[in-house]
């Protein structure tokens, strides 16, 4: 059915978004693409599994600080000593934490899947006609609606957003006019912490099963998305990692069954046309170029 294919697909949508946000919140005052969002999310599903005899608000707060602290240590332990290094040696770093915190979690639960099954009734349906919509596809759109809301908020009505938008602009600009660099970095690892910690949570009550890489394919086709939009404008790549959700959904949802297998491989072919044609993004300015090469 159509109706339930574009609001399956909505649903997921949002949730990327909510994952491309935090990539482009740390790319944005930092010009690091931050690989490790993913073990983030990984993170917090298996601190879920760990306190999931605990109280449900016990498990959920262990959740967000788990994924805030472990955001913080990243920043302060890895990517803070490389200020000032190029761009290829910090997104080396990044994929060597994300690699080593997957090689943590490896060892650590070994490959097979650890079940975090928490809020279980979310994903019973309200059936109206032929139409199946659960409660976890509301939960999403909620969460969404309400995190990116409340993230153009803190940007746009706060003064340490306006320094995030001003170091996102011209980070050596930014700091000659006053702005503290590590409150602004810090603050948004901080940021990016609580999102991954929100995508923790809404991913292990569809996807119950916890892996090694439970984060990391959600966060390559965010980061797919945010490129897609324009990762160096904070809407922009929101609206991309919301789109790339939408059209993985979709597409799987609508293929016939013999081509399901491949929605990927649509997904990213219709990337690459688009980005052959606005290679800085597909909601980018006119004319304009992309801002940086690696």
């Amino acid at each position: 059915m159509l109706l339930q294919a574009i609001i399956d697909a909505v649903a997921v949508g949002a949730l990327y978004a909510l994952v491309a946000v935090g990539l482009a919140l740390v790319f944005g005052v930092m010009r690091l693409i931050n690989f490790a969002q993913g073990e983030l999310i990984t993170a917090g599903a298996y601190s879920l599994y760990l306190t999931r005899n605990l109280p449900l608000v016990v498990s959920i707060i262990v959740c967000f600080v788990v994924c805030v602290v472990l955001s913080v240590l990243i920043e302060r332990v890895a990517f803070r000593p490389l200020r000032g290094a190029s761009p290829a040696t910090t997104l080396v770093a990044t994929f060597a934490v994300a690699f080593a915190l997957e090689a943590v979690w490896l060892i650590a639960f070994t490959p097979q899947g650890k079940t975090a099954d928490l809020l279980s009734t979310l994903n019973q349906p309200a059936t109206h006609g032929s139409l199946h919509l659960r409660w976890l596809t509301i939960v999403e759109l909620g969460a969404g609606l309400l995190l990116l809301g409340g993230t153009a908020l803190v940007l746009n009505r706060t003064t340490i957003g306006l320094h995030m938008r001003a170091a996102a602009t011209n980070f050596r600009d930014a700091q000659l006019l006053g702005v503290r660099a590590d409150r602004v970095i810090m603050f948004a690892f901080v940021m990016a912490g609580v999102l991954a910690a929100v995508v923790s949570l809404l991913l292990t009550v569809s996807q119950p099963l916890v892996t090694p890489t439970f984060g990391l394919d959600v966060t390559i086709l965010a980061l797919v998305g945010a490129v897609l939009g324009g990762i160096d404008r904070l809407a922009s790549a929101t609206a991309g990692g919301f789109l790339i959700g939408f059209i993985t959904s979709f597409l799987g949802d609508e293929l016939p069954a013999s081509l399901s297998n491949f929605s990927l491989s649509f997904t990213f072919g219709i990337v690459i046309l688009v980005l052959l044609i606005r290679p800085a993004g597909l909601l980018a300015a006119l004319g304009q170029s992309s801002v940086e090469r690696v």
